[in-house]
Formats: C-alpha cells, structure tokens, sequence
C-alpha cells in the first residue's frame, strides 16, 4: 500500500501541474500545450481520485485530504470547460430549419504533407462533392497529385510550399476576390476567398498558424496574432464570412475564446460535440485542432468528421446556409480583451513574445 500511495502522490502532482499550466498567461509552450489534452486530464484525474477513495478513504493525514480536495476541484473546473462541447452544452449556431436553398459544402483537410495517399483524398472528395475544398500542408507534390481537381473546381487558389505550410483552395463557386497573406511570417501563408453563394459574396478566411511546440515554434506568439488579427478582419467585414483551417489551437483554450470575442464569430462545435481532428493516428490522443467559424448570417445544416485519409489529421466537413442575422449567442469583448488582443497582435509583428 506503501508503493500505491507513493504512485498516487507522483501522479496528483503532475496531474495538478499540467492542470495548472495552462492558467498562465504566457506563450511559452509549456505553458499553451498542456491546454490541448484536457478531456485526458479530466479522465486521469477521475481515475486517481476514484484511486485515492476506494483505498485511503480512511485516511487521518491531512496532506491525503487536502490532494483529495484539491483534485475535486481540478475536475469540476476541467468539467465547466469541456461541457460547453457536449450535447449538455449552449449551441451558438442553430440548425438549419427544412429550407429549399441549396446548402454550403466544404471540405477542410491537413492532408500532412508527407502522406502520398493521394487517391484516399480524391476518392473523399469525390464521394462528399463540396463546394470547397482547402488542403492544409500541401507542397508541389501534393499540388501535382490531386491537380485534377481543377476539372471540376474551375476556380483556385494555390500557394503549394515545401515547409509544411502550403495551401490548396479549390471552388466550384466564382471567386470574384482573392488574397494571399502572409500576417506574421514571410514562410506562412493564409488566404482570402470571396465566393458567390445563394446570390451572395460570402468571404473565407483560410489559415493554418503554427503551433507552440519546440521543434516548430517555441511560443504561441505568432499563433494567436494571426488569429487575432484574422478575427478583426472578419468583424470588420460585417457581411456574411467564415474562418477555416487549421488553428493549431483547441476549441476551448483562452487564445480561441479571445478570437470569438475579437471576431463575433460563431463556434459550430459549442453543445454539439468535440469533432475532434488531431491525433487521427492516437485514439488516446486526440482534440480538435481544425475548425469553421462562422458570422451570425449562417445556419447549421450539418458538420462531420471524416474518414481517414493517412494524414495525421481527420479531414473535416461542414454544411451550411445563409438566414436571417441572429447575434444572440455572440460573444463580445470588454476593454480589457481588447487590449489583450492588440497586445498579441503587436507581439506577433515585433516577434516579442509575451
């Protein structure tokens, strides 16, 4: 019993670290990594506590009990977070209502750029027939290999790059307006698309910023600036638009509550589910890293996570149409969020990480 209570010791604290962690405010990536695994820690902080009653419920050390309280805590604060992506959750974007209008189908795909499974993402694309499609990592190689898409997505974007950050825009809507941008780093692309859709201009933010881990980027720097500076371009835009890609970055971190609230933009996944896309090849080990966002103007006909395609990522789908205007789940930001994300903006342009 000795050697179980020294295993329950070790493991409460490096669980109540890795909890605590992600608390601080810094872009260090120790510090923002840990915001990833949090549905993990819930589960091993059930297990040890569960651990800690059935065999020390009698225990008279003060130390035991205060571990014991300490992780309930943990728990309930991990719950209050996860929860708002359960189906015990708020929605932010209704369902569709039964509608005549033909809905908005996309594809988003971090295709890794090392896969050469090039026929399992035609073969998706072919059976799914979105109106879209942006793949993420792709370089020359990968934009010779599905080059055919051209065929039937007359309209293009294509910033193929061989560092891992290359994009692929694919439509078979008009784009009467396009961008490449490079906001923070000269080597990392994003893209503006403005696509005629149900006799609208509807604009798409298309993104993948790195992530705070150390053999990419030390900090989240250059990663919550591009977000940040992408959410004010798109509540400035006023009209209907929508953010895809890959964020590098989970549904619940305080970076994407930040952008949510620079933006105005609306969270699909929120009391819906996780529709987790990142670790495709680590049940154990995965949360959604890839997501739309989208304005007040859209409605939720569907949104599925797709079959593999040997990438490291789980491509992702999304079906939607335009309504009425609804911003009543929206959130917004106080003066102290916005400063925070002009202070992050700024930090990302002068490579000062805060």
């Amino acid at each position: 019993m000795i050697t179980l209570k020294i295993i329950l010791y070790l493991f409460s604290f490096l669980l109540s670290l890795v909890v605590l962690l992600p608390l601080v405010k810094k872009d260090f990536w120790l510090f923002r990594v840990f915001d990833y695994p949090r549905v993990q820690k819930f589960v091993l902080i059930s297990i040890v506590l569960a651990a800690w009653f059935v065999f020390f419920n009698d225990s008279k050390l003060l130390i035991d009990w205060a571990i014991i309280l300490f992780l309930s805590v943990t728990l309930v604060h991990l719950a209050y977070v996860i929860i708002p992506f359960t189906v015990l959750g708020k929605t932010m974007v209704d369902r569709a209502e039964s509608s005549n209008k033909t809905p908005l189908n996309i594809l988003v795909s971090n295709v890794y750029q090392y896969n050469d499974s090039f026929s399992k993402l035609l073969k998706l694309v072919k059976e799914a027939q979105p109106d879209i499609v942006f793949l993420l990592e792709t370089d020359h190689k990968w934009r010779d290999a599905v080059i055919e898409l051209r065929e039937s997505y007359p309209h293009y974007i294509e910033v193929p790059q061989d560092n891992t950050y290359g994009l692929l825009f694919y439509s078979k809507l008009p784009i009467t307006n396009q961008e490449i941008n490079f906001l923070i780093d000269d080597e990392i692309p994003s893209i503006i698309a403005d696509v005629t859709y149900d006799e609208q201009t509807v604009r798409i933010y298309g993104l993948h910023p790195t992530p705070p881990v150390p053999k990419e980027n030390k900090y989240s720097t250059d990663r919550d600036a591009e977000i940040l500076m992408v959410g004010k371009m798109a509540k400035e835009y006023k009209k209907p638009c929508l953010v895809m890609g890959d964020m590098n970055d989970v549904a619940w971190s305080y970076t994407t509550k930040l952008f949510l609230k620079t933006s105005e933009l609306l969270d699909p996944r929120r009391g819906r589910g996780m529709y987790s896309t990142f670790n495709a090849k680590q049940v154990l080990l995965r949360w959604p890293l890839d997501h739309y966002f989208l304005s007040s103007h859209f409605r939720l006909v569907k949104m599925s996570v797709e079959k593999p395609i040997d990438s490291d990522h789980f491509p992702i789908s999304i079906s939607l149409i335009i309504a009425t205007k609804d911003e009543s789940d929206k959130m917004t930001a106080d003066s102290e969020d916005k400063k925070l994300a002009n202070e992050k903006i700024q930090a990302g342009k002068n490579d000062t990480p805060l």
